[in-house]
């Protein structure tokens, strides 16, 4: 039957059609039926994380002699993950153990881990653990650590004047993110001195001395992201007696115990002083840098309450409401990293053989401050003048460099470091080192 004039017309324009403009056309027919209510408007585009844009732009560089001094992570002298040789013995008897499986673990974690965790962070003479004051719960890392305390204060710390949380200026990117979205105020208290390249003291205590009585003060236990300055025994004590003073509630985050100085019990000082002293506060602690387990996400979460006829009902009530947070959000944490941190810090040769990863790790670190602090002073021939790279401790140093030197870094010389000028000093080896020195020397020279 031949056809119609009109539909031999619609044949003839189907077969005209150019493929771009049927293409438009059917994505019209979807756009049109399916539209979304998430429009930019209500969603808009979120920036990059800038630390893993950092990381992806080193990737995609060629260059022969690049350098990553962004990433939060050990490296050995080869500039390779270093997978700590107690992390691969306990790795092993958990392989061979006959009875292991892939069951949940309980709300609150391994047992065994938290309790281990603990009596790490707090001390096994701890007055709060010997008079059972204490909660801990086993956490995604750091990160979840400071997330499930931040969610239970939101929820739970009494703020009748709405009093914010206040963290160091500068501290880590992801503080403001975390607190921000378990819905608390934010405010920062001044901590690095951009004079002295070390801590803005005084700054510090106005600040905490000026905030509203019962606010919730973050502090740094040790090794202070980004800029590797902590305060003194001495400057501790007396933070101590100005946020009792002010009733402020302390929360620590702790992200390198034994990675900082080598010695766990010097970087857990802080944290047992403030215990020691009565407080009621909170610890997140991570498992990440002095494990090396960064992909398995072990941490903790411990919050210890006042000394106290109640404080065994207080601490189970607080216990209880901590693990339905949890419940809801994670509902049980992962286990094979809490396994092997578990082994290790539960058994007396393990746990020695750790002690002697960390002296590696911690060791090799300071022997690149002091070969980099060296050789940019051989360079510039002025004595002292950067000897705020050897002051400061732990994985990161906060140079002073600024962001138009951290660009031409970048783009002239392929090192790679966040734009505040914090390095991690892990990237640095003797291969490298003097690259470094000697690329830093000539941006400072032509910027002057």
């Amino acid at each position: 039957m031949p056809s119609s004039p009109q539909s031999s017309s619609q044949s003839t324009v189907s077969q005209t059609a150019s493929p771009v403009s049927r293409l438009a056309n059917i994505k019209g027919h979807m756009e049109g039926s399916n539209p979304t209510v998430f429009t930019s408007d209500n969603v808009p585009q979120a920036p990059e994380d800038p630390l893993f844009g950092l990381m992806a732009a080193y990737r995609k560089d060629e260059f022969e002699k690049k350098v990553d001094l962004g990433i939060g992570a050990y490296r050995d002298n080869n500039a390779k993950p270093w997978v700590l040789p107690v992390v691969k013995q306990a790795d092993e008897i958990l392989r061979k153990d006959p009875n292991l499986n892939h069951e949940y673990l309980p709300i609150a974690g391994l047992v065994e881990f938290t309790s281990a965790a603990q009596r790490l962070m707090l001390g096994s003479d701890s007055p709060a653990i010997k008079e059972k004051r204490v909660v801990s719960l086993q956490t995604i890392s750091g990160t979840g650590a400071v997330h499930l305390g931040g969610a239970f204060l939101s929820k739970f710390y009494p703020r009748p004047n709405n009093q914010p949380i206040y963290f160091s200026s500068p501290t880590w990117a992801n503080h403001n993110q975390i607190f921000s979205n378990v819905h608390l105020p934010i405010k920062t208290y001044p901590y690095f001195s951009p004079q002295s390249k070390g801590l803005d003291f005084a700054g510090m205590k106005s600040t905490i001395s000026s905030a509203p009585s019962g606010s919730i003060m973050l502090l740094h236990a040790c090794a202070h992201n980004p800029t590797g300055v902590d305060p003194t025994r001495e400057q501790w004590k007396e933070l101590a007696s100005l946020i009792k003073q002010k009733k402020h509630f302390p929360f620590f985050d702790c992200a390198y115990q034994g990675f900082a100085s080598g010695d766990l019990e010097r970087d857990a000082w802080a944290v047992r002083y403030f215990v020691e002293r009565g407080f009621e506060l909170c610890i997140a602690q991570s498992f990440a840098k002095n494990f090396g387990l960064y992909g398995e996400r072990a941490g903790a979460f411990h919050f210890v309450t006042g000394a106290g006829s109640d404080a065994s009902n207080t601490i189970a009530r607080i216990g209880s409401q901590l693990a339905i947070l949890q419940r809801s959000e994670i509902s049980n944490p992962p286990a094979y990293g809490a396994r092997i941190a578990s082994l290790v810090l539960n058994d007396k040769s393990l746990f020695s053989e750790w002690e002697a990863n960390l002296k590696t790790m911690s060791g090799r670190i300071i022997d690149m401050r002091k070969a980099l602090r060296g050789k940019l002073e051989e360079l510039n021939g002025k004595e002292g003048s950067w000897k705020h790279i050897t002051e400061q401790i732990g994985m990161f140093s906060f140079t002073g460099l600024t962001e138009g030197q951290v660009q031409a870094l970048k783009g002239k010389e392929h090192i790679y470091m966040t734009k505040n000028g914090r390095i991690s000093m892990a990237g640095l080896n003797t291969n490298n080192v003097e690259y470094v020195a000697e690329a830093i020397d000539k941006v400072v020279k032509e910027t002057k």
